[in-house]
């Protein structure tokens, strides 16, 4: 029987999956450590107080992208190119998702215009990793090897997410509101669109690592194409509401000190 348990465990089980597994995730991971640590030392004037926070959140992604390595290097694997068709950061960006890489690498501070396009874009996405996150800590929080991993994982990614929804609630109560729900449901809907694609493209090279035969394959496909057509039509609404979160001032302070996974 095919479900979401078997599926990853066979990815897991392979030392192939699990590396290119492991390589996208790492990547993914560490591109975001970079462009919150640029964002980070470009807050306007105005919004300094954002800056320890989005720093914060720069480090636990380069955190992430370590604890993905590491998980190789356990296994005695070395990270393998990230196919392009499943870089969900960079197809993020070439659709216009998010501040461009160009906006990141100059020295010029960035604009309240531009903290709400990024606080908008990080909700979105925050609330996939943190689904995501959820969903491998109920299948292997436990796990012997993966576990404390993903349980690291999981509790940073749901402090991203109130962290989002706190800072962008503050922003909309200072007259930015129809500027971030109209970020949101246009990040949402472009997000869901790319996620879709990605994960086609993501199966398909398992597919072919692992050998699945054309009829599985074509079940996994027709799966995602189902989670889209919902998400199309309704899922995307739960990415664009904003509630106060129960985890107040999630990344505020200094991120805590901790031994380095390995």
């Amino acid at each position: 029987m095919l479900s979401a348990k078997s599926l990853f465990q066979e990815i897991l089980d392979n030392d192939a999956s699990f590396r290119l597994f492991c390589s996208i995730a790492a990547s993914g991971e560490a591109q975001g450590g970079w462009e919150n640590g640029r964002i980070a030392a470009l807050v306007p004037q105005s919004q300094r107080a954002l800056a320890p926070k989005i720093a914060r959140h720069g480090a636990d992604e380069d955190k992430h992208g370590r604890i993905f390595h590491a998980l190789m290097r356990k296994r005695g694997l070395e990270p393998v190119p990230v196919p392009p068709d499943t870089d969900y950061t960079m197809l993020l960006e070439r659709n216009g998702i998010g501040l461009t890489h160009d906006k990141l690498k100059a020295d010029r501070p960035l604009t309240v215009d531009d903290i709400v396009t990024y606080l908008a874009h990080s909700r979105v996405t925050e609330q996939r990793a943190s689904e995501q996150m959820r969903l491998l800590l109920r299948l292997f929080g436990d796990h012997q090897d993966i576990g404390r991993a993903v349980r690291m994982i999981s509790h940073d990614e749901d402090n991203h997410l109130a962290y989002c929804h706190e800072e962008l609630l503050r922003l909309a109560y200072a007259g930015h509101g129809r500027a971030i729900q109209r970020i949101l449901r246009e990040c949402a809907l472009a997000e869901i669109r790319i996620y879709r694609d990605v994960s086609l493209a993501v199966m398909a090279h398992m597919g072919r690592v692992l050998r699945w035969s054309r009829a599985r394959n074509a079940l996994l496909a027709l799966g995602i194409h189902a989670l889209y057509v919902w998400e199309r039509a309704v899922g995307w609404r739960r990415m664009v509401t904003l509630e106060m979160p129960e985890r107040r001032d999630a990344l505020g302070g200094p991120a805590p000190k901790a031994a380095e996974f390995a």
